[in-house]
């Protein structure tokens, strides 16, 4: 994942440096131009494995027509943008403010990772304008919110397809069933060898990495596959960064684990991904099985709650999801690794934030 934020970035600091000596050379000819000036285009962005903060920067004015129909001037846009939350919609909130940056460089960005649950904390306590989510918001969290006056919209961005994923360099199983997921990670699991759920496997230890208790995608998969959210197995190795997860099942041959999607994508190369088989046939995860549902029970939306406030008395906030819920901005989720919203789809969250702005 980290591989793809690194192309957005290096391909965004080329655009604009290559708009700097275009505009430096046309500097050049003004006979009156300051010498100590400097015009042109800057952007700046720090990235780690839970975070990214973009700066402002100067480009051309750009009008873009975007959302219901509405015309934006991205370009006058300024302002800071505060998102946080599930670890999933990261690499997705990560793009679109790259994106969007290209757009109203006068905009910065804090986008960050605290997983859902955490997330949701830091919002509804009014810390941040954004919280991305794997999953709805609880009855709790809706409750924490309204003690603390926080308004917001949901906005479903993309659809994701839950994927469990071993090493690369297992060749015992291609196919899973969910009855099979639930012996492995339920609460009550006595599983500790992959002859335990299949002889023919081998009789070595099942190595278990999983998200950590406060993510979306931990509680979305235990309520799928164990019947109820938050039931699990505790001893595996949690974390709340996906490229974790993701670097101990390729280190280890006998490991498996679970994540979003795009993670597995970008990773390939040192991971395989299984077919999940709910009693109607094993369906591996890919973006017709995931638009269509047919990879059950483990196809799921993705959200971006907006608090209203930030939505109506911050324009870069508003012009942020017109530029998130238009077609320029819905053509960058299958880049990440996710499935796009449908025309129908798209056209109600459309709806849906000219709702919230009026």
């Amino acid at each position: 994942m980290q591989q793809a934020i690194w192309k957005r970035l290096v391909t965004l600091v080329a655009i604009l440096m290559i708009g700097s000596v275009v505009l430096a050379a046309c500097g050049d000819d003004d006979d009156d131009a300051d010498p100590t000036s400097t015009t042109g285009a800057v952007a700046t962005a720090t990235t780690g494995s839970s975070g990214v903060a973009t700066e402002p920067g100067q480009a051309e004015e750009s009008t873009e027509p975007v959302g219901a129909g509405a015309e934006v001037d991205f370009g006058n846009l300024s302002g800071e943008i505060n998102v946080d939350g599930s670890s999933t919609v990261f690499p997705a909130a990560q793009a679109f403010s790259e994106e969007f940056l290209a757009l109203a460089p006068d905009v910065r960005f804090s986008v960050n990772a605290s997983g859902t649950g955490g997330g949701f904390s830091k919002f509804c306590a009014g810390e941040t304008d954004i919280s991305n989510a794997s999953r709805p918001i609880s009855d709790e969290e809706i409750a924490l919110c309204e003690e603390n006056g926080i308004d917001y919209t949901e906005f479903q961005v993309g659809v994701d397809g839950l994927s469990v994923v071993v090493n690369i360099q297992n060749d015992w199983v291609e196919c899973i069933t969910t009855d099979q997921l639930a012996q492995i990670w339920g609460p009550d699991s006595t599983v500790t060898n992959w002859s335990d759920v299949d002889p023919s496997w081998p009789a070595e230890p099942i190595d278990l990495y999983g998200p950590g208790t406060d993510s979306g995608t931990f509680e979305y998969f235990t309520d799928e596959i164990n019947g109820e959210e938050g039931a699990s197995r505790a001893d595996f190795t949690a974390s709340e960064d996906d490229n974790v997860l993701v670097t101990g099942i390729a280190g280890n041959q006998y490991a498996m684990g679970y994540f979003g999607y795009a993670y597995y994508i970008e990773n390939q190369d040192t991971l395989k991904v299984l077919a999940v088989d709910a009693g109607n046939g094993c369906v591996e995860p890919n973006p017709d099985t995931v638009a269509s549902g047919e990879y059950e029970p483990l196809s799921r939306p993705l959200f971006m709650y907006a608090s209203n406030a930030a939505l109506t008395e911050k324009p870069e906030v508003a012009g942020f999801f017109r530029f998130i819920l238009s077609e320029d901005g819905q053509a960058i989720v299958p880049e990440i690794g996710y499935v796009s919203l449908s025309d129908e789809q798209l056209s109600t969250e459309q709806s849906e934030l000219e709702a919230a702005l009026q």
